[in-house]
């Protein structure tokens, strides 16, 4: 609601506003889990229960997996571009924590890199979402992006189709290209 003379603050100077967009643009939630979860491993290896703890190389990996675990869980929050390899990595760790620590921390500590793993291996950045700078109504039709209208008929009839497909120099493949 705004009165005579008062505007709205925009989301950029709202409380949080660039918090939110900056842990939107990320797998946050994936990363605060994998490192919880490696968290949780270190925790419950030195816990005076001792279930599995060993002594020797076992010992080290005891110690290193859910080290490695905290690391991806940080880098998959710094660096978004590598989600793939820290969330195969997170899952792969996640797995083996079940043999070297501590049964993967009491299984809660396993289960919460595994989840983390997965969440980051499905997010993917939104690349809907407008510029800072556009402003639409919710009524609004849609700008217009100078694209063609869809085709009907033949769905493999890529004739009308001038966009460049991922990891091709073309618009149209060769037989080889398409599998």
């Amino acid at each position: 609601m705004t009165t005579a003379g008062h505007h709205p603050v925009p989301a950029a100077r709202r409380p949080g506003g660039r918090w939110r967009r900056w842990r939107r643009g990320r797998p946050f939630t994936a990363g605060v889990l994998i490192a919880l979860g490696g968290t949780e491993m270190l925790v419950t290896l030195r816990a005076p229960l001792g279930v599995l703890l060993h002594v020797g190389p076992q010992g080290l990996a005891a110690y290193l997996v859910p080290a490695v675990l905290v690391l991806c869980g940080v880098l998959l929050v710094a660096t978004p571009q590598q989600r793939v390899f820290y969330a195969v990595l997170s899952l792969l760790l996640g797995l083996v924590s079940w043999l070297t620590s501590n049964l993967g921390g009491f299984l809660v500590g396993m289960l919460l890199a595994l989840v983390g793993g997965a969440l980051a291996f499905a997010w993917t950045p939104d690349k809907r979402r407008q510029p800072a700078g556009a402003t639409g109504a919710p009524g609004a039709p849609a700008p217009q992006t100078g694209a063609p209208a869809p085709q009907t008929g033949d769905p493999d009839d890529d004739a009308g189709d001038d966009e460049l497909l991922p990891g091709l120099g073309t618009t149209h493949p060769t037989p080889a290209d398409r599998g």
